[in-house]
């Protein structure tokens, strides 16, 4: 399955090998056990804003920008964009709601993931659609060593939010691989569209209550079920991509 994975993508790329770097991952339900609140949060802010909105939208918004998800609720719901005060409010709303549920629980056997990347001599790279300030002392809190602000690309960041891939292209130049020198590792649609569009080798955990269909329609060229598996499955992986450099 992997080795046939690594053939397909080096066709879709016309790339002649896959030979890793870096690890680019997304933090919410990759790295944190998180995306549950932030479905709770923003669903909640919608309904006291009389947006249309169920949870499971905001798992398949999941990687864009604040704005742009408000945006598309206005859209959906008044057909227009949300104003910037609105934006404001909304995003504070839906921030207050998530620091209050969130109990900030690292995702299991993502320290597992790390683990290998690191003794596979990767870099770790964090790419995320959040706009926490605090973001970088959270994840030297629970992941020490691993991630720096400078190989950090966050919502402040961009100017296009996940399914763009500016994101991922971003993370490439700052880590200082090209696309067939990095995975991507994601949980959302949409952070699955944006590795792929980046050419990059996109690894999908469904850590959340979405089909799987949902992430390989996406374009994910692996599927695991969590992280504890692709754990697992990590030095097979970097074994696979040795035979195929052969």
């Amino acid at each position: 399955m992997i080795q046939e994975a690594i053939n397909r993508y080096l066709l879709k790329t016309k790339q002649n090998c896959l030979s890793p770097k870096a690890v680019l991952f997304d933090m919410d339900g990759v790295l944190y056990d998180s995306m549950r609140f932030h479905a709770r949060a923003w669903h909640e802010t919608a309904m006291n804003h009389h947006l249309q909105a169920v949870e499971e939208d905001f798992y398949m918004y999941e990687g864009r920008t604040g704005d742009s998800t408000i945006n598309e609720l206005y859209q959906r719901t008044f057909q227009r964009d949300a104003t910037e005060k609105e934006k404001k409010e909304i995003y504070e709303e839906k921030a207050t709601f998530f620091n209050r549920y969130n109990d900030g629980k690292a995702m299991t056997g993502a320290a597992d993931v790390l683990a290998a990347v690191k003794n596979a001599g990767l870099q770790t790279l964090v790419v995320t659609g959040s706009g926490q300030h605090s973001l970088i002392n959270k994840l030297e809190h629970t992941y020490p060593g691993y991630f720096t602000r400078e190989k950090m690309v966050t919502a402040f960041d961009v100017k296009y939010g996940k399914p763009h891939p500016e994101p991922y292209l971003m993370g490439l130049e700052k880590a200082g691989v090209k696309a067939n020198e990095a995975f991507v590792v994601e949980n959302a649609p949409m952070g699955v569209e944006a590795g792929v569009a980046a050419g990059i080798f996109t690894i999908a955990v469904n850590t959340g209550p979405l089909p799987d269909k949902v992430l390989l329609d996406a374009g994910a060229d692996l599927l695991y079920p969590d992280m504890t598996s692709l754990a697992k499955d990590w030095n097979n992986i970097m074994e696979c991509i040795k035979k195929s450099g052969n």
